[in-house]
């Protein structure tokens, strides 16, 4: 079972370290090495998704221990393929009318591709310590229409999937996984991301690698590695291996160029995107390391800073960036403490969506938030966050603290 961060290939490199004024919520982790590949692929003329792309995928899945991995363009779109394989795969039971259980707090694009392919969402509260789902609130919401789970690794921190492939099997449930806030986390020794039927990434330029725009799905099926191909580029049968089950008898040469098997769409990551990506995993393993050497100081400030509670880490976190949650006498306060961070050139922002069910879009989605979403309402209501970075931000961290316990 594959670690995150046993990268093959040469000695890692970290990304140049330049202190950023204040703490921003994202910085670019390029160099030379990211320009000189797109360089390189302007040269060479072929700006669609061609051999850069598929070195990617195959160093993706090798660095997390995957059998497939399949680039698409973004990771909401890594999101509604992941749904749409399941769906239309006969051999798993996921279908239109089926309930599946999800965190409240999550992004629009963990919710809608569910929707969008019929089933109904199921908005469960979060555990207040780990921000991810309550398992037992989890339980307790199964009914004999619950198929599924949307696992959510909120900000870099992986779910207990002890706990969640427990209840998976207790229930039958489908696992499918959204890691597009957790690249490089770890749970057992096994990479966040890799416990569903699939698993979701993304690389969008603010999250841990980026290739301008992209995503990724992984899994270790190779039908629905098969159908996420052909899936990504219209439902066609041109880009699938030779032999795929998914190539109708006699479908090859002129006969497949334009051969429909699947209901697709066109998220097909350019070339360009393939190229970055391949220089962004080799930096990975230390751009983490100093994220999590960041969480570690960020955990000894606020340790000394009352009301404030600050996400408890699962496994090995990758600590996409640091919420806070305001408790006790700074509960109500928010406006008045993002404000005081801004002053002194702190960047925040709402922990995701906050509370997804009470946002107005929540009418257009067939979701049942009948349940009690009490923790998830208290981030909604008293929650923020702040990023993190690939360099130390010790400096800012302190300010941030600094600025918190003025409050007392």
């Amino acid at each position: 079972m594959s670690v995150l961060v046993r990268v093959p290939g040469p000695r890692t490199e970290a990304p140049v370290q330049v202190q950023q004024h204040g703490l921003p919520l994202a910085t670019s982790t390029w160099d030379h090495r990211e320009l000189q590949a797109l360089q390189d692929v302007i040269a060479s003329g072929q700006f669609t998704m061609g051999a850069h792309v598929r070195a990617f995928e195959q160093a993706f899945a090798e660095t997390f221990g995957a059998r497939h991995a399949v680039m698409v363009n973004s990771g909401s779109s890594a999101n509604l393929l992941m749904v749409a394989a399941a769906v239309l795969d006969d051999r798993i039971d996921l279908n239109p009318g089926d309930e599946v259980l999800v965190t409240a707090v999550s992004w629009a694009t963990t919710y809608y591709p569910l929707t969008q392919y019929g089933l109904r969402p199921v908005l469960v509260d979060v555990d207040p310590h780990t921000l991810n789902i309550d398992i037992e609130a989890a339980r307790a919401r199964c009914t004999d229409r619950t198929k599924g789970i949307m696992a959510v690794n909120l900000l870099g921190n992986p779910n207990r999937f002890d706990e969640l492939q427990r209840l998976a099997a207790e229930e039958g449930l489908v696992v499918l996984e959204d890691n597009c806030e957790s690249m490089g986390a770890t749970f057992a020794d096994r990479s966040a991301g890799t416990f569903g039927l699939m698993g979701t990434f993304s690389t969008f330029f603010s999250h841990h690698i980026s290739t301008m725009e992209g995503g990724v799905v992984v899994t270790d099926d190779e039908h629905l590695a098969h159908m996420l191909l052909s899936l990504r580029s219209h439902g066609w049968t041109r880009n699938l291996p030779e032999g795929s089950p998914l190539r109708p008898a006699g479908s090859k040469g002129f006969h497949d160029l334009f051969q429909f098997v699947l209901p697709g769409y066109n998220v097909r990551p350019l070339e360009m995107s393939g190229a970055v990506g391949l220089h962004q995993l080799e930096k990975l393993p230390a751009m983490v390391a100093t994220r999590r050497a960041n969480a570690d100081a960020f955990r000894e400030l606020m340790s000394r800073v009352p009301g404030v509670r600050i996400q408890q880490e699962v496994g090995e976190s990758s600590w996409f960036g640091f919420s806070c949650v305001l408790v006790d006498h700074l509960a109500g306060r928010r406006d008045d403490v993002v404000a005081a961070l801004a002053e002194v050139g702190v960047q925040t922002r709402p922990v995701v969506a906050g509370n997804f069910a009470r946002n107005p879009v929540v009418r257009h989605l067939n979701a049942d938030t009948s349940g009690s979403l009490v923790h998830a309402d208290e981030v909604h209501d008293n929650g923020f966050y702040l990023g993190n970075h690939h360099y130390f931000v010790g400096e800012a961290l302190e300010r941030v603290a600094h600025v918190l316990d003025s409050f007392r």
